[in-house]
């Protein structure tokens, strides 16, 4: 009897190790995944150069670029061919149609810009986010293409 309930404390013991374990490693994993993910859950392991921390206004917006600029007047004229002439860099933020990867191109490159000019060693200066912003503009395939070195550059600044 006592070498049974041994036994079983024994594998239970291990049981439990084992998903500890596996607990910790597969929090480290989930980590880097839910940092791609917004929502209320999530908002606290978001970085301080996201789009979602721009717009949250937890931070002064460079001088450079003032909240109220138009995207126009950001990015150029080729970018109020796309996008409305009046709208702002944060209101292109409320700007939620899924799927659209010219308003997510816009979301990115405007945390980019941000990024470029109150981030030092943000990989992007403002004079390139600009340039590819416009380049981006061009086609679906160049926008998604964009859109991901942007989230990516976004995502990993500290």
């Amino acid at each position: 009897m006592k070498m049974a309930i041994s036994l079983v404390l024994s594998r239970l013991i291990l049981f439990l190790t084992l998903t500890s374990f596996a607990a910790v490693s597969s929090s480290t994993t989930t980590t880097t995944t839910l940092k791609r993910h917004s929502g209320f859950l999530y908002s606290r392991t978001r970085g301080k150069c996201t789009p979602q921390f721009w717009s949250s206004r937890r931070e002064a917006w460079p001088r450079m670029v003032p909240q109220g600029s138009t995207v126009s007047n950001v990015f150029g004229s080729r970018a109020s061919e796309r996008y409305r002439s009046d709208m702002t860099l944060l209101e292109s933020r409320a700007v939620n149609e899924e799927g659209n990867v010219f308003n997510e191109l816009l979301e990115q490159a405007s945390a980019a810009l941000l990024n470029s000019y109150a981030r030092k060693g943000f990989p992007y200066s403002a004079w390139e986010v600009k340039t590819l912003m416009i380049q981006g503009l061009v086609s679906e395939y160049a926008a998604a293409r964009l859109t991901r070195r942007f989230s990516l550059a976004n995502d990993a600044c500290i």
